[in-house]
C-alpha cells in the first residue's frame, strides 16, 4: 500500500467543503484511506493518525492544501486530485447562484436594514469583523472560536455600551425571535426564556422543554467562557436584564459551568432583581448560593427543564432527579447486557460531540466510578497526555478548541469521532461506549446514519476477539427537527445501541452496566 500527496501552498478552502469532498473522495475505487484538507496542526495530526502523513505534510502551514491517499494504485493521486477540482468547482457553481457578499461592508450595503449578524471565520480574524458589526448597531453572533478572551472582552464591554448583544465567540446556540441560530433544534415557541454558556447543555435543555410539552420565548447564548474571572459574565447578565423586559419571558433559565463565586454571584443577583422565577444550573456547582438569591437549582440538565416546564405552568418545581427508569429496572438491562462481556472488561468510552453533555456525564459518573480521563477533565490529574488516545475511563469533548482548529465541529464532521470509535475498539478492556448524537439546524443531515458503520466495524473487531462492546447513546433532538428523531432513534436501535430519553438518563444506565461489570 502506497501514500501520495499533493500540496497547493498558499490555497485556502474551507473546512467543511473540504470535509464533504473527502468524504466524497473515499468512495473512489481503491482508495483505502484519503483526507484532503488545509495544513493545520490538527489536521497533521489527524493525518499522522491515519497512516496518511510524511515529511512534506509536516511541515506545511495552515494556508497549505492538501491531498493524501492511501491506495494499492500507485497513480489513483491524479484522479482523485481530479475529482477533488469537479468538486470545488461545483461548489463555486452552486454558490455562484445567490449572492454572497465577499466582505462585511458589502454585505451592510447588500442588505442595509439588517440589525443582525452572524460571524463564523477563524478565530484570529473575528475581532475586527464583530467591532464593525457593533459599530454599526448590529447585534452579534459570533461562532468562531480560538479568540483572543482580551478581544472577547474588549467586545462585549462595546456591546454593553451599546445596548447590544454579542453572543460568543464559540457561541453555538441560539433562538432569537423564534429563528434558530447556528445549532439549534425546532421547538415549540412558549414562555420559557434561557441564557446559556453551553451550545449542547442549552440544546439539551430546549429539547426536553419541547418534549414536556413546554416551549421557549428566547435563547440567548454568551460563549463557554463569558462566565470566566475575566470576562465576568458580561453577556449572561445582559441577558437577564433583555429577558425580564421580554413580556413573552414568564421563566428565566441559566446554563453555565460553575462560575467563580464572586461572577455566580453577580449573575444571581441579577437573576432575582429580574423579578421571574428562574432555574439555575451551573453544572457541578453549588446549590445553596442559588437557592440564597432565590433560585431553583437544577441538578442535571433534565432536572433543569422539568422545574423550569413546571414553573412555567404555576406548578412547583418538584426537588427530585429520579427520571426515566427505575433502579431495578437499570439493574436488570444491566445484568442482561454484561453477560455479553468478558473478565477484565471494565472501563468506559464516551465519546461526546456535546462539550457540556460530556462534562454533564463526567459529573454525574464520577462519584460512582472514580477518575474520568478526558481532554476537559474534572481534575487536572486526569487531562488525557495525548487527547487522541484514551486511558482507563476516558470521557472525551470532540468539539473543544484543540480539536476543531482548521477543521468542522463533529457534529458537522464526525470523521474525528469515526476513526476515534474504531480504535476504542483496540482496547480489550473496554466495556461502553457512551455517546451523544444531537440534531437539528446546523447539525450533520445524519448523525446516526453517519456513525452506524463505525458502531458496526468496533463490535466485529471485539467479536473477532471473542469479546462484547456496549452502545449507550443519546439523541439531543425533537421530532420537527430536518433529521427525524425517530428515524435516526430508529436507525441506531436497529444497530444494537441501548438508547435513553436524555443525557442524564443515558449516564443513570451506564453506571448500573459499569457496577455490573465490576461486580
Amino acid at each position: 500500500m502506497g501514500l501520495s500527496i499533493r500540496v497547493r501552498k498558499n490555497t485556502y478552502y474551507d473546512s467543511v467543503t473540504l470535509m464533504l469532498i473527502s468524504k466524497e473522495v473515499k468512495k473512489l475505487e481503491g482508495v483505502n484511506e484519503v483526507l484532503v484538507g488545509m495544513g493545520t496542526d490538527l489536521n497533521k495530526e489527524l493525518a499522522q493518525n491515519l497512516g496518511l502523513a510524511n515529511d512534506e505534510i509536516n511541515q506545511l502551514g495552515p494556508n497549505d492544501f492538501f491531498i493524501s491517499v492511501l491506495s494499492d494504485t500507485d497513480d489513483i493521486i491524479n484522479e482523485i486530485a481530479i475529482r477533488v477540482d469537479e468538486l470545488l468547482n461545483q461548489k463555486k457553481d452552486a454558490d455562484g447562484d445567490e449572492y454572497i457578499p465577499p466582505t462585511f461592508d458589502s454585505a451592510v450595503k447588500f442588505a442595509p436594514d439588517s440589525n443582525f449578524v452572524i460571524i463564523s471565520l477563524p478565530g484570529q480574524y473575528a475581532y475586527a469583523e464583530v467591532k464593525k458589526a457593533l459599530n454599526n448597531n448590529m447585534h452579534v453572533l459570533l461562532f468562531s472560536d480560538n479568540v483572543k478572551i482580551e478581544e472577547e472582552k474588549e467586545l462585549k464591554e462595546l456591546a454593553r455600551e451599546k445596548g447590544l448583544l454579542m453572543m460568543g465567540p464559540d457561541c453555538g446556540t441560539a433562538i432569537i425571535n423564534n429563528v434558530p441560530l447556528a445549532f439549534a433544534n425546532v421547538v415549540k415557541k412558549g414562555n420559557i426564556g434561557v441564557v446559556g454558556a453551553s451550545g449542547t447543555g442549552t440544546q439539551e435543555v430546549t429539547v426536553l422543554i419541547d418534549k414536556l410539552g413546554a416551549g421557549v420565548s428566547q435563547v440567548i447564548g454568551t460563549g463557554g467562557r463569558d462566565l470566566s474571572k475575566d470576562i465576568g459574565g458580561i453577556m449572561m447578565i445582559e441577558g437577564i436584564k433583555a429577558l425580564a423586559k421580554d413580556p413573552n419571558t414568564e421563566v428565566i433559565v441559566l446554563i453555565s459551568k460553575p462560575p467563580a463565586a464572586e461572577i455566580a454571584e453577580r449573575v444571581l443577583s441579577e437573576a432575582k432583581q429580574a423579578g421571574k422565577p428562574f432555574v439555575v444550573n451551573f453544572i457541578g456547582g453549588n446549590p445553596e448560593v442559588i437557592k440564597q438569591y432565590g433560585g431553583i437549582p437544577g441538578v442535571s440538565l433534565e432536572d433543569t427543564a422539568r422545574k423550569a416546564v413546571a414553573l412555567s405552568r404555576k406548578e412547583t418545581a418538584v426537588e427530585t432527579e429520579e427520571y426515566g427508569e427505575d433502579e431495578a429496572s437499570l439493574k436488570e438491562i444491566a445484568a442482561r447486557e454484561v453477560k455479553k462481556l468478558k473478565k477484565g472488561q471494565k472501563y468506559l468510552r464516551g465519546i461526546y460531540t456535546g462539550g457540556t453533555l460530556c462534562d454533564e456525564a463526567m459529573k454525574l459518573l464520577a462519584g460512582e466510578i472514580g477518575g474520568i480521563y478526558s481532554n476537559i477533565p474534572l481534575e487536572p490529574q486526569y487531562k488525557l497526555e495525548n487527547v487522541f488516545v484514551s486511558q482507563q475511563h476516558t470521557c472525551v469533548d470532540l468539539g473543544d478548541d484543540e480539536f476543531t482548529v482548521g477543521r468542522a465541529h463533529p457534529m458537522i464532521d464526525p470523521t474525528m469521532r469515526q476513526e476515534r470509535l474504531v480504535k476504542e475498539a483496540d482496547d480489550d478492556e473496554v466495556a461502553v461506549v457512551l455517546m451523544d448524537f444531537v440534531l437539528g439546524y446546523g447539525a450533520n443531515s445524519d448523525p446516526a446514519g453517519e456513525m452506524l458503520p463505525y458502531i458496526l466495524k468496533a463490535k466485529e473487531k471485539m467479536e473477532a476477539k471473542g469479546k462484547a462492546i456496549i452502545f449507550v447513546g443519546y439523541v439531543c433532538g425533537t421530532d420537527k427537527d430536518p433529521q427525524g428523531l425517530k428515524q435516526q432513534e430508529d436507525k441506531l436501535r436497529e444497530a444494537g445501541v441501548i438508547l435513553m430519553p436524555s443525557n442524564a438518563q443515558a449516564v443513570k444506565l451506564t453506571k448500573a452496566l459499569l457496577k455490573a461489570a465490576s461486580e
